[in-house]
């Protein structure tokens, strides 16, 4: 993999803190083991370093007693575990150790919500700090990419992402085939360790379809007929790929209007390369139909990591009325809204006449490829 110094780092480095969890979350193959290892380089202090996957971390952590962790730990007041939702019943056992055992600081990853959720979701409430690991940002990849290659790199990003290890692979076709066993060996693998999910066809179709539809209004019910599923089984499946981190949901905004669309949602895929892999379509922007639809769902990805290494209080939406107007991207933030139109060729826009009317103080912003820096950096 090569080395880039992650945005995260430093916002984690500065809430690791005694007495408190940070849990470093994202999909497989984003960097979260190096991310770890890059951090551990830099302690000063002694530490004890666990995988989650290894059935004697299991072991050593299954006796949840405190006399049990400090002798685990001895000195040392560092705990790390990766892959920490692989160990059963993890929230409350670390819970314990942070709340036992003075000066502690812990350290996990973890490649999916669902034990950060059902378990250290709920006892380590006030005691963690969360952070989600995406794959190279644009402000990551700046490390590598001189000025003048900026353009070539952008235009490769849209078809094949932004996943670490794709750039210590030079062939494309090798890149390729990356990108397929990464869904195939990796995320799907993930997906069917879930009891709820017992239909990988299924689960695959899904994926296509919101491929094909990414960046729209998602019907479940549309959904739920062209895979013969019911509304609850699709609704279930986008909670769970969610949560594996493969796409991330997008609500409609309303404040005022009855006429303003909220009941559907909007999905985008957290990387354009999983995104391409799904639909097998890795041509070059010049022969794609799909271009806008790459540059949204890049853009708004780039943007969440922005709001991520900033560790911005917002609230993210769509915006549409029945009568079709609509808006790309609305942010709420520290009182205000952020209106913006995201477009892959340079054409300036107007703010629907709806949106003004009812949000007059509002800011309107059109992001183009001549301008994007400026709003993902």
């Amino acid at each position: 993999m090569i080395k880039i110094v992650r945005d995260l780092e430093n916002p984690i480095r500065e809430k690791f803190q005694p007495g408190k969890v940070i849990v470093l979350n994202g999909a497989r193959r984003v960097g979260k083991t190096f991310l770890l290892k890059q951090i551990m380089e830099k302690l000063s202090d002694p530490y004890l370093m666990l995988n989650g996957e290894d059935l004697s971390t299991h072991e050593a952590l299954e006796r949840q007693t405190f006399v049990n962790y400090r002798d685990l730990l001895g000195d040392r007041r560092i705990l790390i575990i990766d892959e920490a939702q692989q160990v059963p019943g993890i929230g409350d056992k670390l819970k314990l150790m942070i709340d036992e055992i003075d000066g502690l600081r812990v350290l996990v990853s973890g490649s999916s919500a669902f034990a950060m959720d059902t378990g250290s979701g709920d006892a380590l409430t006030g005691r963690r700090y969360t952070f989600t690991l995406a794959p190279f940002s644009v402000s990551e990849l700046d490390q590598i990419t001189g000025i003048t290659g900026r353009t070539d790199s952008l235009r490769k990003r849209l078809v094949y992402g932004s996943y670490p290890e794709l750039f210590g692979i030079q062939n494309v076709e090798d890149q390729q085939d990356y990108l397929k066993e990464l869904i195939g060996n990796y995320l799907m693998k993930d997906l069917m360790a879930y009891e709820q999910v017992r239909n990988s066809s299924k689960i695959a179709g899904l994926l296509r379809l919101l491929a094909f539809q990414v960046g729209s209004q998602v019907s479940l019910n549309e959904l739920g007929n062209q895979l013969s599923m019911s509304k609850n089984t699709v609704e279930r499946y986008l909670d769970i790929l969610s949560k594996l981190f493969i796409i991330h949901k997008v609500e409609g905004f309303s404040r005022n209007l009855r006429k303003e669309v909220t009941k559907s949602a909007r999905w985008f895929f957290i990387d354009n390369g999983i995104r391409n892999a799904v639909i097998a379509n890795f041509n070059p922007i010049e022969l794609r139909q799909d271009t806008g639809a790459l540059w949204e769902n890049f853009i708004i990805l780039e943007r969440l990591k922005k709001q991520g290494r900033l560790r911005m209080a917002v609230n993210n939406y769509f915006w549409r009325t029945y009568d079709q107007q609509e808006i790309d991207w609305v942010e709420e933030r520290e009182g205000n809204l952020f209106a913006y139109e995201i477009k892959w060729s340079k054409v300036r826009i107007k703010p629907p006449k709806a949106w003004s009317d009812a949000y007059p103080d509002s800011t309107f912003q059109t992001v183009t490829k001549e301008n994007y820096r400026d709003w993902i950096i």
